[in-house]
């Protein structure tokens, strides 16, 4: 990881807190259970996945500065004016798609991220999947959880096979406006989960050409987000599922992204009646209208 992520999450971490206690943005903040941890022996001997897989766990004590432990960062969630959502993202960051994660792995990851959640108050029910490496969906249903941000679906630009047409498709539907990110609707899965697809990540254009088209007319994920936004006004059951990193947040640019995409909500919300939900909002709404149909028959 690049080491201004590295030293900025805290940071982008409050600054999210104060833009979302700003707009009345719910939101869900899907933690690392580990993150939730006020000490540990750096070791984990109880968990399946071995101790190679925490060689780089440093170990110790909780510290204001600490990368490996933020109790106290977690418990900030819960003291807003805004009601957002402690969701959980597995314990120590395991992909649980990957061919090498075991079902043994999956509940370890699984019950030890809720234990850890649990002792600072926090209790899980959303589930946002590492690396979005999505894979042993049953042992979320098992261990309680109901819902999880599904794989985005694919865009017209993500089907050819040529990096290069990928690259360039991107480009175009950034500059020129060509797509709007997709409006996505939740579906329970076969084993009662909710499954709630990706729509758009907040920093999947930057850099360079984001600086570049910026200067033709606005940040490009703005202009996204804004189209999503204004197809939300004739899909009233579809949802534009936004996502990000805190540690994505390391310029003053990025600030006024993130700025701007809030402001682009409410504004929404206000003038079109545009509902706002954290994850495990629509699942218990989508929950709801299925247990409703199933119930007029």
């Amino acid at each position: 990881m690049p080491a201004d992520r590295v030293a900025n999450p805290r940071a982008a971490w409050a600054f999210l807190l104060r833009l979302f206690d700003e707009y009345e943005i719910p939101a869900t903040w899907a933690v690392v259970g580990h993150l939730c941890l006020a000490s540990c022996d750096g070791e984990h001997a109880d968990h399946p996945a071995g101790t190679d897989w925490f060689a780089r766990d440093p170990g110790g004590h909780a510290t204001p500065r600490s990368a490996w432990f933020a109790p106290e960062l977690v418990e900030t969630i819960g003291n807003r004016a805004v009601d957002h959502e402690i969701g959980l993202h597995a314990f120590s960051h395991v992909e649980f798609g990957a061919a090498e994660t075991s079902r043994a792995v999956a509940d370890a990851e699984l019950r030890q991220g809720l234990a850890a959640a649990t002792a600072i108050d926090a209790s899980p029910s959303s589930f946002v999947f590492p690396r979005n490496n999505v894979g042993h969906r049953d042992r979320l249903a098992a261990h309680g959880l109901t819902c999880y941000r599904g794989r985005q679906p694919r865009r017209w630009y993500d089907l050819p096979p040529l990096p290069a047409v990928d690259t360039a498709g991107k480009l175009a539907t950034f500059a020129l406006g060509l797509s709007g990110p997709p409006i996505v609707e939740p579906r329970v899965d076969e084993h009662g989960l909710v499954n709630i697809p990706a729509s758009l990540f907040l920093f999947s254009f930057g850099g360079r050409p984001r600086d570049m088209l910026a200067t033709l007319g606005g940040d490009p994920v703005v202009r996204q987000v804004e189209r999503g936004l204004a197809a939300l006004r004739t899909r009233p059951d579809g949802v534009l599922h936004l996502w990000l990193h805190p540690n994505n947040i390391t310029t003053q640019q990025d600030r006024i992204r993130m700025s701007e995409i809030a402001s682009l909500i409410a504004d929404y919300r206000e003038e079109y009646g545009i509902g706002v939900e954290t994850m495990g909002a629509v699942a218990d709404r989508v929950s709801q209208d299925v247990n409703l149909t199933a119930s007029s028959y």
